[in-house]
């Protein structure tokens, strides 16, 4: 019987898939230290964004055959290495980039209209300072707004959906796609009718002069030069927004601060961030900051996908090496 450990856990119908299809699944969480005694047990692992299967974790478990991580970023897992030792390595990139998305446009309404401040302060000061705060909250439109996306895969091409629906133009670049197409899915009271618009992708630098937000959504690992440092804000128009919920450290943090203080950048929306937890009280305590703990795809409807699209990667890859 083929054992997987679901190091990071997995939904229960993710589980009852696999053990349906004759795996064993074990989510008991086994800590970093120990992992490498443990898999010795186990024919697969899977996990989230906790676990990390470095080099010299691959090399102390031979009897790996697979690799799964639930979720689109695989900074934790080298994965070159372990395609080199015969590891099958499979992700979920197509579960999350909905919930994902959505989180761009929670963090930016959250941003333009002040919300995480009113938030803060009305609980405590909501009484006796209501026109104060009224005032501080006044905001701006999304509509008639320019998004710019760099990284134009599944998730920022969700993201560009919801831009379009929002009456945005939008600016996207990735050196990877020349284009694409986007389909708006208008729902059932509107017969159901899909939408098709074209997108050609344009420069990096197009999208930061000519977008109002900016959104990312790239891979990103530790020493790779930031995607956003205070050259690229330099371009971008005055008074303009950032959100990153892609990989922590892809905007410069310390850049992203001082062009806030400056006045450069407006509007930061933050799911994701170089240390997590953070250690900058700059980040946590700014106004104009919406922020959020790494969540941006933890909806109930990504997790399901997450671990029914894993699992079926899970048991196609198994079944086809028998």
């Amino acid at each position: 019987m083929i054992r997987i450990l679901a190091n990071d856990g997995m939904e229960a119908a993710a589980v009852e898939m696999l053990e349906k299809a004759g795996f064993s699944v074990d989510t008991n969480k086994v800590e970093q230290d120990k992992l490498a005694e443990a898999l010795q047990n186990y024919d697969a692992i899977t996990v989230r964004s906790a676990t990390n299967v470095r080099k010299e974790l691959i090399d102390a478990c031979p009897n790996l055959k697979l690799i799964g991580r639930g979720g689109v970023g695989m900074d934790n897992i080298d994965v070159e290495y372990a395609r080199a030792k015969g590891i099958r390595v499979v992700n979920t990139p197509a579960a999350s980039s909905v919930s994902v998305a959505e989180m761009v446009f929670a963090h930016l309404f959250s941003a333009v209209r002040n919300l995480a401040e009113s938030n803060r302060q009305m609980p405590e000061h909501g009484k006796e300072n209501f026109s104060a705060i009224k005032k501080s909250s006044e905001g701006v439109e999304l509509k008639g707004k320019a998004m710019g996306i760099i990284g134009f895969g599944r998730i920022g091409q969700e993201t560009a959906k919801i831009a379009f629906g929002l009456g945005m133009d939008v600016y996207a670049y990735d050196p990877y796609v020349a284009e694409a197409e986007i389909y708006l899915h208008l729902g059932a009271t509107a017969g159901n009718q899909r939408v098709k618009i074209p997108v050609k992708t344009v420069s990096k630098d197009e999208v930061l002069t000519k977008s109002d937000f900016v959104s990312l959504h790239v891979p990103f690992k530790e020493g790779d030069t930031p995607v956003i440092g205070a050259p690229e804000m330099a371009k971008m128009k005055k008074g303009a927004g950032i959100v990153n919920c892609a990989r922590g450290g892809a905007v410069n943090e310390d850049d992203l601060m001082a062009a806030m203080a400056s006045g450069q950048i407006a509007y930061v929306g933050l799911d994701v961030f170089a240390k997590e937890p953070p250690v900058d009280d700059r980040i946590l305590k700014t106004k104009g900051v919406s922020l959020s703990a790494h969540v941006g795809g933890s909806t109930a409807e990504a997790q399901s996908n997450i671990g029914a699209e894993l699992a079926d990667k899970i048991i196609d890859f198994f079944n086809s090496s028998k």
